[in-house]
């Protein structure tokens, strides 16, 4: 088994790994997009402006291989920005065309609040996923963000959370997932969604179906 961390030059490179190493996870780093095409599963992390990380995915290459690893099936987990990107449009310093994966746009939190939106943060789950599986609902996460994801078609949004506005904070779709909040800073809980996605990327890898028991 093969999960690729995509480095771009995301600033949470490094905590997402060691994270990942802490669980056991077999991880490669790579700015490549060559490994992407035996990818089992793909991890893009992030932290920064929307229109600087399209910029880099673009110039290395990795914005097609992106789109046919998750086009091939295999799990993927965008982290902060990693799920920012994933919708058409983000307004952040700007209108930026992101990946469009997901219909929608990326806006700004609403005025009259502390931004960004530092600290932990609690999660709420509109139905049951095995990437939350045995973590209890409401669970606090970390987050450090600004801009928020706004889908178009609700159906995407897994889990939500308060502040300012109730916002998309987890999207999901068939082998699409993605966190608001960073899980490599989220203590015993961040690790244990990151097994999760682990344990899912093994059990596409041997043909079983995404959903497994919760």
């Amino acid at each position: 088994m093969v999960i690729v961390v995509v480095d771009y030059g995301a600033g949470n490179l490094a905590s997402v790994v060691n994270a990942l190493e802490r669980i056991g996870a077999p991880v490669i780093v790579s700015r490549d997009p060559a490994p992407l095409e035996r990818a089992d599963g793909v991890i893009v992390p992030g932290v920064g402006a929307a229109a600087d990380t399209m910029r880099h995915l673009e110039e290395l290459g990795l914005v097609p291989a992106l789109r046919a690893a998750i086009e091939r099936g295999i799990p993927f987990l965008g982290i902060c920005m990693g799920l920012q990107v994933l919708l058409e449009v983000s307004y952040e310093g700007g209108e930026h065309r992101c990946l469009g994966i997901v219909p929608g746009v990326v806006r700004r939190l609403p005025e009259g609040i502390t931004v960004p939106h530092m600290g932990w943060n609690e999660v709420w789950l509109r139905s049951s996923h095995p990437l939350f599986a045995g973590i209890p609902d409401g669970t606090d996460f970390y987050f450090v963000h600004s801009f928020y994801a706004e889908p178009s078609d609700s159906s995407w949004i897994l889990g939500e959370t308060d502040y300012g506005v109730r916002f998309a904070s987890v999207l999901a779709r068939d082998n699409v997932m993605a966190t608001q909040f960073h899980p490599e800073k989220s203590g015993f809980w961040g690790l244990r969604m990151l097994a999760n996605f682990v344990d899912l990327v093994e059990r596409t890898r041997g043909g079983l179906p995404l959903e497994a028991p919760v």
